[in-house]
């Protein structure tokens, strides 16, 4: 395969830097890191790739761009790269929302310059190089965004990489994938940050030392609160139309439960836990997840 450039290298930008070694996918592998940690640890882990000091370095020389930085940084490292990226280069990206995104690409990025989005459904709540690992994109879906104007080359080159990173693809517009993830993935961090932020304020008005006796709701929606707050933040404000739709139905449903719970409506709230049992039997079945109690912690 041809030369690649990852911009960003935390969590799943060295994830990429460590498969597509690890395959040997690229001729030619580059690193663009502006943190100076992340550059030591870097180097302290000997990842593959050479690490280059100026975006100019790397993408005069690479055919394959792969974004992995907060979305907000994309009208900044585009206005970058504009002045020496090749003509008919292929740039993804590994965001979470892409209307807004896609935006501001069409707005500022060259018009002889490709750029296809991409959506890897993996991750952590943990951050940086040191936490990366090689299969972390395994028999994980990637979503590809298509639309009326995408270019099929470039888009069957892309689906073959994500392949060989081990992924399973699917393709879909823009809008869809924001609707679908707000309620998939952006309302339950939502929910989550939301719940931890009430257990904090519930603990402060009552005086109690209350986290230390988190039960296992509260600790596994800590984690997911534990996530990267600018990744999120972006993820909110880029989506926030679909997110504010998402959230409307969550406070539909639980001003629902809450009148079940004050009414003691038996035959109500049973329907609804039961109904809602089957989500996790059906994600099991999918293979999205283990059927060992406890999420298969030991």
């Amino acid at each position: 395969m041809k030369n690649i450039l990852i911009i960003g290298c935390g969590l799943l930008g060295s994830s990429l830097v460590r498969k597509i070694s690890k395959k040997k996918i690229a001729k030619k592998l580059y690193i663009y890191e502006k943190s100076k940690l992340n550059i030591v640890k870097i180097k302290k882990l000997k990842l593959s790739g050479r690490i280059v000091k100026s975006l100019k370095d790397g993408v005069v020389n690479s055919d394959l761009i792969i974004l992995c930085t907060p979305m907000s940084e994309y009208k900044g490292i585009i206005s970058k790269i504009n002045k020496h990226i090749k003509p008919k280069s292929l740039i993804t990206d590994i965001g979470s929302s892409k209307i807004e995104s896609s935006k501001i690409i069409k707005k500022f990025l060259r018009n002889d310059v490709y750029w296809i989005q991409s959506h890897p459904i993996t991750g952590s709540e943990v951050s940086g190089p040191e936490h990366g690992k090689d299969s972390m994109f395994e028999d994980k879906w990637c979503i590809l965004i298509k639309d009326k104007k995408t270019n099929l080359k470039h888009l069957n080159f892309l689906n073959s990489f994500w392949k060989k990173i081990g992924s399973k693809t699917v393709m879909m517009t823009s809008e869809k994938h924001d609707k679908i993830f707000s309620i998939t993935s952006h309302l339950p961090h939502l929910i989550a940050y939301n719940l931890v932020k009430s257990a904090q304020d519930f603990e402060k008005k009552q005086k109690y030392d209350l986290i230390k006796y988190s039960a296992g709701g509260l600790r596994d929606f800590s984690r997911i609160a534990a996530s990267n707050e600018i990744m999120w933040r972006d993820i909110f404000f880029d989506n926030r139309k679909n997110v504010t739709k998402a959230i409307n139905i969550f406070m539909k449903n639980l001003n629902s439960f809450k009148k079940d719970i004050n009414a003691k409506n038996n035959r109500s709230i049973l329907k609804k836990l039961t109904q809602t049992k089957r989500v996790r039997s059906k994600i099991v079945k999918l293979k999205q997840d283990t059927n060992k109690p406890d999420f298969g912690r030991n």
